[in-house]
């Protein structure tokens, strides 16, 4: 089924104002029925798709996607983007990122392409944890105390 008129200009003021109800007003609804038109529309699974098309398009245009992420720290690892810097007397110059940034960027891209861990990860399998936690309980209690306290448990 498709929308009407008023059902579109809702779609078009929830996605603006993020607000049932004055999506509802601001599309011609009666104000004093707005909050209760504005949930039904919300209902309606062919309002609820529009307005999910809309969300997704706003957003697909709207935020950087890995490719444009990876070229935008691409350009200040290589030092083609600039950063302004306006002095108090007002003058404006561009300079190039500093070191410390452009190691940065590099150390993103390394980590997106797995070339690079600030963490080593370490699978044990459960006895040697076991073997660990005993040696961490033994040094802390002395070796007599500890055993004699897990002396006649069963695992």
């Amino acid at each position: 089924m498709a929308l009407t008129e008023k059902q579109r200009r809702f779609v078009d003021n929830y996605v603006i104002t993020a607000n049932a109800t004055e999506a509802a007003k601001r599309s011609g609804y009666s104000p004093k029925h707005a909050y209760v038109i504005g949930n039904e529309n919300l209902r309606k699974p062919e309002v609820r798709k529009a307005i999910d098309e809309r969300l997704d398009k706003l957003a697909s245009e709207r935020i950087a996607d890995a490719k444009e992420a990876m070229e935008y720290l691409t350009s200040i690892m290589r030092g083609e983007k600039k950063e302004v810097v306006v002095t108090q007397s007002g003058k404006k110059f561009e300079i190039p990122p500093k070191i410390c940034d452009r190691n940065r960027a590099a150390e993103l891209i390394l980590k997106v392409h797995g070339k690079f861990k600030d963490k080593v990860e370490v699978e044990m399998s459960g006895a040697d944890l076991f073997v660990q936690t005993l040696e961490k309980v033994w040094s802390n209690q002395g070796e007599e105390n500890a055993r004699e306290n897990f002396s006649g448990t069963e695992g």
